[in-house]
C-alpha cells in the first residue's frame, strides 16, 4: 500500500483508534497542544532542529512539498519560532500542518486558519534568524523520535507518530475498533446500556480473583 493510500484510509479514522490497536506506539507529550481548531492533522514529517532561531524553519519551508508536516525540535527554546507569516505560507503551499516542540505566536491569526498548528507554549517574543541547524534528520518532538517521511497524525486529543510499516500493520485493527465503537454507540442510542454490551461483570469477578489474563471486551 502506498503512502497516499495509507493517508486516505487513515483520514477516516483517528489517532485514538491506532492507540487502542497498539498502546506502545509513539505518542507526543500532552504539552504539544493544538493551537487552533479545525481539521485533523495528517501528513508526512519534514523535520527541523533549531534553538531560539527560525532560519532553519525558513529553509525547511522553502524545501517543503504539499502534504508535509513541519515537525520542529526547538531543543528547549523559549522564543516563538512560528507565527502568522510562516503559517500562512505553509497553508498557501498546501502543507498538512505544523508541530512545534516549542513556542508560537500570532495565535489570533492562527485561529482563523484550517492548517493545524500544535505547540507547547505561546509567547510574543520571536527567535533570531542567524543560525542554520539541521533539517530532514531524526528529531525529538514531544518526547518521541521522529524521522523524515514518517506519518504524523493528530487531532484535539494529541499527536501520534508511525512509520509506514506501523501504519500499514495497524490499519485493519484500527478500522475494526472504529466499527465496533460505532455498533456500540448505535446500540446505546437504541436503549442498550454500555455495560451490558461488555463482559464487565465476569471481568470484574476475574480481576477480584486475581486473574491477570482477563480482559474487558465488547460482546
Amino acid at each position: 500500500m502506498t503512502n497516499d493510500d495509507l493517508l486516505a484510509e487513515m483520514l477516516e479514522l483517528d489517532p485514538a483508534a491506532f492507540c487502542d490497536a497498539d498502546k506502545t506506539i509513539r505518542v507526543m507529550s500532552p504539552q504539544i497542544a493544538r493551537v487552533n481548531p479545525g481539521k485533523k492533522l495528517l501528513g508526512l514529517a519534514r523535520t527541523v532542529r533549531c534553538y531560539d532561531d527560525f532560519l532553519s524553519i525558513i529553509d525547511a519551508l522553502d524545501q517543503s512539498e504539499p502534504g508535509d508536516v513541519l515537525v520542529i525540535d526547538t531543543q528547549g527554546s523559549t522564543r516563538a519560532v512560528v507565527g502568522e507569516l510562516f503559517s500562512l505560507e505553509a497553508s498557501r503551499r498546501g502543507l498538512a500542518g505544523i508541530v512545534i516542540d516549542g513556542g508560537c505566536r500570532d495565535t489570533e491569526t492562527l485561529s482563523t486558519l484550517e492548517l493545524p498548528v500544535y505547540a507547547t507554549h505561546r509567547t510574543p517574543v520571536s527567535g533570531t534568524v542567524q543560525k542554520l541547524y539541521a533539517t530532514q534528520c531524526e528529531v525529538i518532538c514531544g518526547g518521541v523520535s521522529v524521522s523524515p517521511g514518517e506519518f504524523i497524525f493528530g487531532d484535539s486529543d494529541g499527536v501520534i507518530v508511525l512509520n509506514q510499516n506501523e501504519a500499514s500493520d495497524l490499519l485493519d485493527q484500527a478500522k475494526a475498533i472504529k466499527q465496533v465503537e460505532k455498533q456500540v454507540i448505535d446500540a446505546m442510542a437504541a436503549g442498550k446500556s454500555l455495560i451490558e454490551q461488555t463482559n464487565f461483570k465476569s471481568h470484574k469477578q476475574a480481576v477480584e480473583a486475581g486473574e491477570e489474563s482477563s480482559r474487558l471486551n465488547f460482546e
